[in-house]
């Protein structure tokens, strides 16, 4: 259990190191920016600096930025005073590595290549434990439950091979393995938090399917349980048109944002302003700790502010490999602070 009143201290530095983050003439740099070369040289001036002076030579930016976050996330390990906070924002990554193992382990047998070069650096649990345990087939030393779980996937491939449903067999451990975690720390606001996580994946499935012509039997089967919004309620709404989703969603916390979009669009600059609102609102949740000078949810703010500014930077120097709108990437980035 986490005791607040150790969180004093851990706040206060989280606070200072606030001025870190990239303010809005930073990222108007970014977007005027000629090229990606252009932009690494503006970063070079901000906090990201050592970290590009650590990978100096590397042409691939998406490794300097996973550098930035794994930095960042090393950094809350040696203050906080419950690692297992900083844990629950890396069990993504853990469960990314997974599926890519376990993907890779399937493409091999149909003939094809390994792809261990998509794995991640930023998990909590070591990628080289993960490899070694899954390929000697090892599972019963794999941790967040999966040592039932990877078998269970493997035969689901083997007997269908369904991607997808080894895919949602393993987000479906990874939010309940972060509401177990969350409970475990007796945090409420984190617990509140990894729930509006859990509902916002469930709308953002259900918009995604209700473009695909899924009836609710079929969308059901993608919802993941734990959330504040009943499964079987987002299920039926499958069939309806987008703006009855967003009316039977009034009453939610979603209400607000989702009646803010334009669903009558392309669909691809749906999934794009739906995506950007529930970022923003996952921080927007946590932000209501603020106030609290000892709250450990501050830790969580910080932590996802990190990751909403990286994807940012991400997003701008995919935009200067070919043609790109300046007005529109700038209306998809994420909590730009003043």
């Amino acid at each position: 259990m986490s005791n607040q009143g150790n969180y004093g201290y851990a706040v206060a530095r989280v606070r200072a190191m606030e001025r870190r983050f990239l303010d809005a003439p930073v990222l108007q740099r970014l977007l005027d920016a000629e090229d990606a070369v252009s932009v690494m040289k503006v970063l070079g001036e901000t906090s990201y600096a050592s970290t590009i002076t650590a990978n100096a030579g590397e042409a691939n930016f998406d490794k300097i930025l996973e550098s930035e976050l794994r930095s960042t996330y090393g950094e809350f390990v040696s203050f906080v005073p419950d690692k297992a906070l900083v844990d629950i924002m890396l069990l993504p990554y853990d469960f990314h590595n997974v599926k890519v193992l376990l993907k890779s382990s399937f493409s091999v047998k149909s003939g094809g290549k390994k792809r261990w070069d998509l794995l991640t650096s930023l998990g909590a649990y070591p990628s080289e434990e993960l490899i070694t345990h899954i390929e000697l087939e090892e599972y019963n030393y794999l941790p967040f439950g999966l040592k039932e779980l990877v078998p269970q996937c493997i035969s689901v491939w083997e007997q269908s091979g369904d991607v997808l449903e080894v895919e949602r067999i393993l987000d479906g451990r990874m939010y309940a393995e972060m509401l177990e975690e969350s409970g475990r720390l007796a945090l409420p606001g984190l617990t509140a938090w990894v729930r509006t996580r859990i509902d916002g994946e469930n709308i953002r499935t259900l918009v995604r399917l209700k473009r695909f012509g899924y009836d609710g039997q079929g969308t059901l089967r993608f919802l993941h349980e734990g959330g504040t919004i009943p499964v079987s309620d987002l299920a039926a709404l499958a069939n309806e048109p987008f703006e009855s989703t967003v009316r039977a969603l009034q009453y939610s916390e979603y209400g607000k944002f989702l009646s803010q979009i334009e669903f009558s669009g392309e669909f691809s600059e749906l999934i794009m302003q739906l995506e950007k609102a529930l970022d923003e609102h996952y921080l927007e949740k946590l932000s209501l700790f603020r106030y609290s000078p000892a709250a450990p949810e501050n830790i969580t703010w910080y932590l996802w502010a990190k990751e909403l500014e990286v994807k940012n930077v991400r997003m701008i120097l995919v935009s200067k490999g070919g043609k790109s709108d300046n007005e529109q990437l700038r209306g998809l980035l994420r909590h730009v602070s003043e």
